[in-house]
C-alpha cells in the first residue's frame, strides 16, 4: 500500500528559531546518522548573505531542510543555482517530503532569475531526483562518499 505524501509547506526560514531547526536537522542526518560529517555539516556557503535555507514543515513540525544559492554573483545576472544538504528526518521519509522541498528549491531558484541548478547527489539518491526530472552528468567522491553531478534547467 502506498502512503499519501504529507502536505508539507516549504518555506525560507524567517527567523533565528526556523534557522535553528534547519541546522538542527542537517546535524541529525548528516553528522548523527549518516556520518558524513564529523562534528558538523556547517560551511562558508552558511554565512552567505545570498543563501536560502528552508525547512518543510508538517503538521506544524520541522520535517525536512534543503539549502540554495546562487553561483555566480547576482552582478553577473541569471545563472547557475546550487542545491545541497537536502535532508528528512527519518520519521517524515515515508510521508515523502523530499520532493516538495526539491520542488520549492528549484521553483525559489527559477523565480530569482536563475536558469539552471546542480547539485551533488548521494549516489542512492540519483533516481529520486530523476524522477523529479533531474539529469545525472558525472560520478564523482564528494565529502568522501560516492555522489553525482546533477542539474535541471530552471526555464
Amino acid at each position: 500500500m502506498r502512503v499519501a505524501p504529507a502536505r508539507a509547506d516549504c518555506r525560507v526560514v524567517a527567523d533565528a528559531a526556523e534557522a535553528a531547526e534547519h541546522h538542527r536537522i542537517r546535524h541529525a542526518v548528516f553528522v548523527d546518522e549518516q556520518a558524513v560529517f564529523a562534528a558538523s555539516d556547517l560551511d562558508a556557503h552558511d554565512a552567505r548573505p545570498d543563501v536560502l535555507h528552508v525547512v518543510a514543515w508538517v503538521d506544524g513540525r520541522a520535517a525536512g531542510v534543503v539549502r540554495l544559492f546562487p553561483l555566480a554573483a547576482a552582478a553577473d545576472g541569471p545563472g547557475d543555482w546550487q542545491g545541497d544538504r537536502l535532508a528528512v528526518l527519518p520519521g517524515f521519509r515515508t510521508a515523502r517530503v523530499g520532493a516538495p522541498l526539491v520542488r520549492f528549491a528549484v521553483a525559489t531558484a527559477a523565480a530569482r532569475g536563475g536558469t539552471r541548478m546542480v547539485a551533488h547527489v548521494q549516489q542512492d539518491n540519483r533516481r529520486f531526483f530523476e524522477h523529479l526530472g533531474w539529469t545525472a552528468r558525472a560520478s564523482e567522491i564528494y565529502v568522501g562518499r560516492p555522489h553525482v553531478v546533477m542539474d535541471i534547467a530552471l526555464r
